[in-house]
């Protein structure tokens, strides 16, 4: 009996810090969202931890995704208070945008059908599966979402 033995067939493992990939959070495709023209899912999230408005065009400013990162995990920054609260509604607006941005990034969420969508993170039990795929996938699921909502709007 193998470890991971009640995981789905259909499973499509990917890195959601793989840039060559269109549905990862640092894909280089910028989007328009609250009135600014963010490189990556990466710099929006990452500024968005902020409510310091200078510190937020300091992160949108980043010349990279790994930057952008670096900058939101500051530990001598303040985070806004309720974070932990919107992170994934921010992940979420910031994945749709792009995807309704770029019929590429829409596609490719559209063409993993109905398999489940697993971020292939070994540390990350939060917005991964973690070493042991007992964590939470958020990021997984955010996507699995933006695609029912991509394909409710296709159907009309």
């Amino acid at each position: 009996m193998s470890l991971f033995s009640n995981q789905p067939s259909d499973v499509i493992y990917f890195s959601m810090d793989d840039s060559n990939e269109p549905m990862a959070r640092n894909s280089p495709h910028p989007f328009q969202l609250d009135d600014h023209l963010w490189p990556t899912v990466e710099h929006y999230y990452q500024a968005l931890k902020f409510n310091n408005v200078d510190y937020q065009m300091k992160v949108l400013g980043a010349p990279t995704a790994t930057h952008a990162r670096s900058l939101g995990n500051a530990r001598f920054k303040k985070k806004r208070s309720d974070f932990k609260q919107v992170r994934t509604t921010l992940m979420t607006r910031a994945i749709y945008t792009q995807a309704k941005t770029y019929n590429s990034i829409a596609n490719r969420i559209l063409q993993t059908d109905s398999a489940a969508l697993v971020e292939n993170s070994q540390f990350d039990y939060y917005w991964g599966c973690g070493r042991d795929h007992r964590g939470d996938n958020h990021y997984g699921k955010i996507l699995m979402k933006v695609r029912s909502k991509l394909l409710s709007e296709l159907n009309g």
